[in-house]
C-alpha cells in the first residue's frame, strides 16, 4: 500500500461533536485539492489573524493567554501534553525562547501533517506566529525532513507571500530517521548535534536549543492555536468532548475505500470515520492505531470506540498520531509485524541498551517465528519486550515493545499457525503496512 496523499484529503463535515454542535471543514477549511491555499484564500477562508502586542506573563498579559488555557488545545504530535502548559513554561525561563514547529511526520503510513502542510500552510504559519509573540521568540524555526519536498516547498512558498512576520521564520530539512522527529532529537539537530533523542530532564522547554528554553509543538497543534486566536475558546470547543475539545486529523489507510485524511471532532465513532472514507473494502480483523509505536487492536472492538485518546487507552490502545490503519483478514498478522518490527530495529539511535541489544533481538526473534516458525520466540518476544520498557533514552523501544505485545495478543491464531507451518505465503506479498526501503543490510543483523 502506498502512504496516504496529501493531494486528495478526505475531510468529513457530517458527524456532530458529543456536544452536538454541527461540524465542518476547520483546519481544512476553503481547501483546493492538488495545491496550497494562497494568503488571500487563507484569509477569505479564516478571516485576519490578530495581532499579538504584550507577553504571556506580567502586567501587560495577553487575553488570548486565557482563550488558550481555556480551549484546551492537546498536542497532536501523539502525546496529547496541553499547549498552554507548555507556553507557560517557555515564558517563565529567563533566556529568549525559540519556536519549533515539528512538521517532520515520521511515522510511515500518517498523512495528516503532510496534508496540511500541503494544503493550509498559511494556518500553521498563523498559530506559530502567534505563540512566538506571546513568548516573546524572535525565531521559529519550520522542522521538516527530505522524505518529500512538498511540504518544505508549500512552506517556503507561503512565507514568500507573507510580509508579516517573514523574517521570523526559517525552514530546516532533517534527517529521514524516524527518532529524528522526537523533540529532543530535534533540538540536538538544531544545536549542531546529530538528530538522537537525549536523556530528560532536562525538558525543551527549560533546555533546548542552543540551551534556550524551546516552545516545540506539532504543526497541527499550531494550526489550532491561530483558529484560537481568531474564534475563541467557546468556539473551540463546540465540537469535541469536555475533556478532549475541538477536531483531530486522522489517517486512515489499509482496507478503506478512500485512505487519506480525515477531520472529525474528538469523540466521532469510528463507525462515522470509516463511513467519511467510503466504507471498508473487505473483511477485517486488526486495526493498528495510533502509529507503529501504537499496537494493534482487534477490529470488534475498536469498531465500537470513539475517538478519544481516553477511550483508545482503556481498550489497551492508544489514539497516538491519529493513524488508523485496517488490516484485512486475509492478511496474515505476523507476517506484517515481522517487516514492522525489523524496520523499527533499524531505525533505533542505537545509542543505549535497549536500542542496541534489545530490538535488534525482538527482530530477530520475530522474523525466527515469522520465517521458521521457532517455539521459543513467542517467550523471549513477551519478557523482552517487558525487559526493554522504561530503559532507553527516549519511548522508542516502549513503542516496539507495545507492538510486539500486541501482535501476539490480537494475532494468536496467525502464529499458531506459523509455530505449525513455518513461513507462509504473506511473507513474500506486498506490505499492507508500508515500510521504507533502508538501502544495504539491516543493522540488527538480518541479511
Amino acid at each position: 500500500m502506498t502512504r496516504p496523499t496529501a493531494t486528495a484529503p478526505l475531510v468529513a463535515a457530517g458527524p456532530s461533536g458529543a456536544s452536538g454542535a454541527p461540524t465542518g471543514r476547520r483546519l481544512l477549511a476553503g481547501v483546493v485539492p492538488g495545491r496550497a491555499l494562497t494568503l488571500s484564500e487563507h484569509t477569505a477562508a479564516h478571516g485576519h489573524l490578530p495581532r499579538v502586542h504584550g507577553r504571556l506573563l506580567g502586567p501587560h498579559r495577553h487575553p488570548l493567554v486565557a482563550e488558550l488555557a481555556r480551549a484546551g488545545i492537546g498536542g497532536r504530535g501523539g502525546a496529547g501534553f496541553p499547549f498552554g502548559r507548555k507556553l507557560e513554561a517557555v515564558a517563565r525561563a529567563r533566556r529568549r525562547p525559540v519556536v519549533v514547529v515539528n512538521v517532520a511526520e515520521s511515522e510511515p503510513a500518517a498523512a495528516k501533517d503532510a496534508v496540511l502542510s500541503s494544503l493550509a500552510p498559511h494556518l500553521v504559519l498563523d498559530g506559530a506566529e502567534v505563540a512566538a509573540r506571546l513568548v516573546g521568540a524572535r525565531e521559529v524555526v519550520l522542522w521538516t525532513h527530505g522524505r518529500d519536498g512538498t511540504v518544505p516547498a508549500s512552506y517556503r512558498a507561503a512565507l514568500r507571500e507573507r510580509r508579516r512576520g517573514r523574517g521570523l521564520f526559517r525552514v530546516v530539512e532533517g534527517p529521514d530517521r524516524y527518532v529524528a522527529g522526537e523533540s529532543s532529537a530535534i533540538v540536538r539537530f538544531l544545536s549542531g548535534g546529530p538528530a538522537k533523542p537525549t536523556m530528560t530532564p532536562p525538558r525543551v522547554s527549560d533546555r533546548g536549543v542552543d540551551g534556550r528554553p524551546t516552545l516545540l509543538s506539532n504543526a497541527e497543534t499550531y494550526a489550532h492555536v491561530a483558529l484560537v486566536a481568531r474564534h475563541g475558546a467557546a468556539w473551540f470547543r463546540s465540537v469535541g468532548t469536555p475533556e478532549e475539545p475541538g477536531t483531530l486529523l486522522v489517517t486512515l489507510s489499509g482496507a478503506v475505500e478512500r485512505p487519506g485524511v480525515v477531520e472529525v471532532p474528538f469523540g466521532t465513532p469510528v463507525a462515522d470515520v470509516l463511513a467519511a472514507a467510503g466504507g471498508l473494502t473487505e473483511p477485517v480483523t486488526a486495526v493498528l492505531a495510533g502509529g507503529y509505536g501504537g499496537g494493534f487492536l482487534p477490529f470488534e472492538r475498536v469498531r465500537h470506540l470513539s475517538l478519544t485518546r481516553a477511550a483508545f487507552r482503556d481498550a489497551d490502545g492508544d489514539l497516538g498520531v491519529g493513524l488508523l490503519a485496517f488490516l484485512p483478514a486475509r492478511r496474515c498478522g505476523v507476517a506484517e509485524t515481522d517487516r514492522l518490527v525489523g524496520w523499527l530495529a533499524g531505525e533505533s539511535a542505537g545509542q543505549c541498551g535497549p536500542c542496541r541489544h534489545g530490538l535488534p533481538a525482538m527482530a530477530r526473534a520475530w522474523h525466527h517465528l515469522a520465517t521458521a516458525g521457532d517455539p521459543a520466540a513467542p517467550g523471549l518476544l513477551r519478557r523482552w519486550s517487558d525487559m526493554v520498557v522504561g530503559r532507553g533514552a527516549c519511548h522508542h523501544p516502549d513503542g516496539v515493545a507495545q507492538l510486539v505485545r500486541s501482535a501476539l495478543a490480537v494475532f494468536p491464531s496467525d502464529v499458531d499457525r506459523h509455530l505449525t507451518r513455518g513461513r507462509c505465503a504473506g511473507c513474500d506479498e506486498p506490505a499492507v503496512l508500508p515500510v521504507p526501503q533502508v538501502p544495504g543490510p539491516r543493522r540488527w543483523g538480518r541479511r
